[in-house]
Parts: C-alpha cells; sequence; structure tokens
C-alpha cells in the first residue's frame, strides 16, 4: 500500500522533518503545499499536513541571524520567530534591522 487510505495510528511531534530553505520563495513553496488541504499552521515555522506529520520550514537566514555571535541580535531573532507562523525573511530584517 502506498500510504494511502484509512491507517489505525496517528503522528505525532517526535516524527517530525526540518526543510532548509534557500530564500522566502522557497518557503512559501513548501508551507503552501504543506498547508492547503487540511495542513494546519502552527508556530515558529512549524506545520502540520493533512496526514498530521510535522514540519518546520525554515530559510536558512534565520539560522544565520539566530547564531549571531552578537548575542542582542540572536535574541531579538530568537523573538521575532516566537512571534511568526510562517517564518517571513522581510519581517526578520525590519525586526532586527539589520543586513544579513
Amino acid at each position: 500500500m502506498s500510504g494511502q487510505g484509512e491507517h489505525k495510528f496517528d503522528f505525532n511531534e517526535a516524527f517530525s522533518f526540518v526543510v532548509d530553505c534557500k530564500d522566502q520563495k522557497e518557503v512559501d513553496f513548501y508551507w503552501d503545499k504543506l498547508t492547503s488541504d487540511g495542513g494546519q499552521e502552527s508556530m515558529c515555522g512549524w506545520l502540520k499536513d493533512k496526514f498530521g506529520v510535522s514540519w518546520q520550514i525554515v530559510p536558512k537566514i534565520l539560522i544565520n541571524m539566530l547564531n549571531d555571535k552578537d548575542s542582542v541580535k540572536s535574541q531579538k531573532a530568537m523573538q521575532a520567530m516566537l512571534q511568526m507562523k510562517k517564518i517571513i525573511i522581510k519581517i526578520l530584517k525590519k525586526h532586527l534591522a539589520v543586513k544579513y
């Protein structure tokens, strides 16, 4: 069986995927595909697809921001991320008022 049809189990967050994206276009592509047809948005770039599988859609720039040697910048990036569902690079950059 190809995984389609009814099953007697549920997925939980212990089984999840992370998608590293190069830019906003790629974030939007995966986010839109995985939340369509019954998927659900969550916080901090997380979502569940229509089967209940958890995915985190992360732009690489966010990882760079979170790992910034300047702890003030990295904390601002974390605070901005915590307020978002889908990660929006433009908002991250604006919130931090820095160039990456």
